[in-house]
């Protein structure tokens, strides 16, 4: 592996955050190096996971030399990663199998606003779950949002405070096991923490019928019979999917400044 920029390699200990990042985005081409606010989206995601206070290191695994030469020039530390990888989970698993690391948070790249607290988080909730492989987090529905929408994943929780399913529709499939009845779905945000042995074996099981069906890849840990952990943080950002949220994000980067 050959890190760009001048960050030492993790060592057995630290946690590191992994932001894979690809040019291949179809609603918005181009999307990690947009650069309206005078850095590329990637480095703002960037600045952000580094922020948080239980992370040690940063990497961008990418397959394209247009962002490893981003990152190089602001400093920042990528790798290069085949561009086989069918999900970002693949591309971080091939990251960690080549360096010594105690826990692995992954961090989506098109998250430029995301909160580092949001980060320590998930990072916390995996600590506090020892027979979990891997933790997420989710928040509630703002009054803006429509818990309805199949774009907004809907997480579960079951009767231990884990995430007990995830689904796009508001009615989990009950063959995942029973959920809290009552207690409303949390917006799922897509920020995970994984232990390196379990990350491992996640991105070498088979997909499975609902992973396939409902297009998200965490059930996939679910349908296996691997307990995710869950924790609620108030409130979260949306990432950044078409030009259009970009240009919101960059007129709220201005003018808090």
């Amino acid at each position: 592996m050959e890190p760009v920029g001048h960050t030492p390699s993790p060592g057995p200990a630290d946690t590191i955050a992994v932001i894979p990042t690809r040019m291949g985005s179809t609603r918005f081409p181009g999307k990690p190096l947009a650069d309206a606010t005078g850095k590329p989206m990637v480095q703002h995601v960037f600045e952000q996971a580094l922020a948080a206070e239980r992370i040690d290191r940063v990497i961008i695994a990418t397959d394209d030399d247009r962002i490893m030469q981003a990152v190089e020039a602001f400093g920042g530390t990528a790798v290069m990663t085949s561009p086989d990888h069918p999900n970002g989970t693949s591309r971080i698993a091939e990251v960690v199998g080549r360096i010594q690391c105690g826990m692995i948070v992954n961090v989506q790249g098109d998250e430029p606003m995301i909160d580092p607290a949001t980060i320590d988080t998930v990072v916390t909730a995996l600590e506090r779950d020892p027979e979990a492989g891997m933790a997420t987090v989710a928040c509630p529905f703002g009054p803006d949002e429509d818990p309805e929408d199949p774009n907004l994943v809907k997480a579960f929780v079951d009767a231990q405070g884990r995430a007990g399913a995830f689904s796009r529709t508001l009615t989990p499939d009950p063959s995942l096991g029973p959920v809290l009845p009552g207690v409303p779905p949390l917006r799922h945000l897509g920020l995970y923490a994984y232990r390196p042995d379990f990350l491992q074996r996640f991105a070498e099981l088979p997909p499975t019928p609902l992973e396939r069906s409902e297009r998200l890849e965490q059930l996939r840990a679910l349908e296996h019979g691997h307990p995710i952990a869950l924790k609620e943080v108030a409130w979260a950002h949306h990432g950044i999917d078409t030009p259009e949220q970009y240009e919101a994000f960059v007129k709220s980067w201005r003018s808090a400044r």
